[in-house]
């Protein structure tokens, strides 16, 4: 049941929401569509329902030209953040909804409805109305009124943003096991990195409109093919420098330098912009390590939330990131030392921002 897009452009006026795209989304896990607010997965997400069609290129699923088929006449389930349900309905009534209007029979529909109700801990909650749950069970109702319809597309557009921390954990863990075994083509749109971590499966990088890279989840956060894409995959911001290569060392800011090492010793001496994710920049030891580089700054903000460490500092004009384990206390203001773990570095080319090398332990290893 793949989904596939084939050079799909979509426009409105004069704005081009989705430039051409390329795209095979198969089922059996997962498929993540990542990026920002205005990235384009709500759009991608609103062609893939059929509820907006492609200014050009076409959109095949199951070996059929789906482009102008309706959203009626495709068998396909939607979950949005903001989670819609009949105020006037039970929560049996709005889960059973899609089973009525297709016609089936009151004994399948009650056997169909209680099975999902009970994977999402619903089964108390039948008789009550949705005003009279939490938001979280409320996303519950929603989730299951998808899942009981056994759609062989099924498209959860950012569902967990609205609620509380505890809730998106919870739902979080149950997803990947509610879809095992369904057969079904699941895309799951999110703006969190974390979020795409956690359920694995494929990811897709989206930046204005554009795909910039797809592939199976853990990969596409180990080895980002361009600075984009190692950017959507990185929360907090990754941090980005210009470094000269030249003669066996990368230098930064005229001051830091550390040896280039086997991973990178092809690389063409000259500049490139290096880059490198915040829990691998961390505060400095008193002796730093073979594989540490120190680099020193100006605290902006420190932050600690439970037992992590989040340090914002400036390094000749630029703002740097450090996430860590453990309590580091670091007052704004002060003049504060951080290590870099080289061995997880990136490197891309200056001008077209492609990855030029990263290193032998994959500069994003988790």
């Amino acid at each position: 049941m793949a989904l596939e897009f084939r050079d799909v452009v979509k426009r409105v006026g004069a704005e081009i929401y989705i430039y051409p795209t390329d795209l095979k989304l198969e089922p059996g896990g997962f498929n993540i569509l990542l990026g920002t607010t205005l990235s384009g997965k709500t759009s991608l997400i609103q062609l893939m329902a059929g509820l907006e069609r492609p200014t050009s290129g076409e959109i095949w699923f199951e070996g059929r030209n789906i482009t102008t088929v309706s959203v009626q006449k495709r068998n396909v389930s939607m979950v949005h953040q903001q989670f819609i349900n009949y105020p006037n309905f039970s929560v049996f009534e709005n889960i059973a909804s899609p089973l009525k209007v297709a016609g089936l029979p009151k004994v399948e529909i009650r056997a169909r409805v209680g099975k999902v109700a009970e994977l999402l801990k619903l089964s108390p909650l039948l008789d009550r109305r949705p005003l009279e749950l939490s938001g979280g069970q409320q996303q519950r109702t929603a989730l299951a009124r998808a899942l009981v319809k056994d759609s062989d597309l099924v498209l959860l557009d950012e569902p967990l943003a609205n609620l509380d921390y505890k809730l998106r954990e919870e739902l979080r863990d149950e997803l990947p096991r509610l879809i095992k075994d369904r057969g079904a083509t699941v895309v799951y749109a999110t703006s969190e990195p974390e979020e795409a971590l956690l359920l694995g499966g494929h990811t897709a990088c989206l930046h204005e409109g554009r795909i910039t890279q797809f592939g199976e989840t853990a990969e596409v956060y180990r080895l980002p093919q361009d600075l984009i894409s190692a950017q959507v995959f990185s929360d907090p911001p990754i941090n980005t420098a210009t470094v000269v290569k030249h003669e066996g060392v990368f230098l930064l800011n005229g001051t830091t330098s550390w040896p280039v090492g086997a991973d990178h010793e092809k690389l063409a001496d000259g500049e490139y912009v290096m880059a490198i994710r915040p829990h691998q920049v961390v505060p400095a030891n008193a002796k730093t390590g073979e594989r540490m580089a120190r680099i020193e700054g100006i605290v902006l903000v420190s932050e600690i939330s439970g037992s992590e460490s989040v340090v914002r500092f400036e390094v000749e004009g630029t703002t740097w990131i450090s996430q860590s384990h453990g309590i580091h206390p670091t007052p704004v203001g002060a003049r504060a030392a951080f290590e870099i773990d080289t061995k997880k570095c990136f490197y891309f080319n200056m001008d077209d921002h492609r990855l030029a090398s990263a290193g032998s332990m994959r500069g994003g290893d988790v």
